[in-house]
């Protein structure tokens, strides 16, 4: 079976059953790399090149492993098909923003932070109803670069191998890539081999982005605003992503207990609970998009 057509399948298995509701295989990884995170960064006094054996150690067994199962006969066709299906994330985002929204619409605020919470790692307790509509615009838009867009580019540059690669890298990044002082050192090989296995992928979904929405203000904001973004891959994601939408986002924003200041992106009334729904169509259809080029050129070959 073709990638492109194994990528098809992956991504109706994902619309069809979502997450794993038990065993989640990113669970379980998540529990192995804290184990190795405690022995090897103890105190958090480790050294960059004990971050980068550490990544190792967690990322490249599994991916030689899948690899090999991979190339299997009678089985590596499912193998693939399985390994796109737990690292994509599209059904899930669906069902984590989708409740903001709704929360927003009946006037709970209460219940909009609590919902919002579950998607970003800003403190929410305080915030108001635009500022729970910014954070759920924002993270569906950046989580549809990371979670569906940069799994389905991997997937079909490396197969199997190639996706698994970058789940685990990514949840490293999510897990080890802080600017503290117990991860400064040791997460810094997690975050930079993360910001490079999304160079790409992120640039063609600030694209796709501006294609399907307001495409000059997309591109314009893009061009302008992303630079100013701290994050080289988030920037243009997400500045493509506003101007497509035609809001502002960014702003202010509390982390980890430190208010940061953050440049605009996007231009426009700030969202409301229907712009979350919005980004939320701007990923299927993004999804939708590149998945009929696939086909198309899959078809065109043959």
């Amino acid at each position: 079976m073709s990638l492109v057509f194994s990528a098809v399948a992956g991504v109706v298995l994902d619309g069809l059953l979502g997450e794993p509701k038990r065993w989640h295989p990113l669970v379980a990884f998540g529990r192995l790399a804290e184990r190795i995170e405690r022995r090897s960064n103890a105190g958090g006094r480790a050294w960059r090149s004990h971050g980068l054996s550490a990544w190792c150690l967690a990322v490249l067994p599994l991916t030689l492993l899948v690899g090999v199962l991979a190339q299997l006969p009678l089985i590596g066709w499912a193998v693939e098909i399985l390994a796109l299906y737990v690292a994509l994330g599209l059904k899930s985002l669906g069902q984590h923003a989708l409740p903001v929204a709704q929360a927003l619409r009946l006037g709970d605020l209460p219940l909009a932070r609590a919902r919002v919470g579950y998607l970003v790692s800003r403190n929410s307790a305080a915030l108001d109803a635009t500022g729970v509509a910014r954070a759920g615009t924002e993270s569906v838009l950046e989580n549809g670069s990371d979670a569906v867009f940069a799994a389905l580019f991997w997937f079909l540059v490396a197969g199997a191998p190639g996706v698994v690669l970058y789940r685990l890298s990514n949840t490293l990044d999510a897990m080890w890539g802080y600017r503290n002082e117990r991860f400064e050192r040791f997460g810094w090989a997690a975050a930079k081999i993360d910001d490079g296995l999304n160079y790409l992928p992120a640039r063609l979904v600030a694209l796709s982005y501006a294609l399907l929405g307001k495409t000059a203000l997309a591109l314009r904001c893009w061009r302008q605003q992303a630079p100013q973004w701290d994050s080289p891959n988030a920037g243009p994601v997400m500045a493509a992503g506003a101007g497509a939408l035609g809001v502002s986002l960014g702003g202010a924003a509390e982390y980890h207990g430190e208010l940061h200041q953050r440049p605009q992106l996007g231009e426009g009334p700030p969202p409301r609970a229907r712009d979350i729904e919005r980004a939320l169509n701007l990923v299927y259809a993004g999804a939708l998009l590149w998945l009929a080029l696939l086909l198309s050129w899959e078809l065109y070959r043959a």
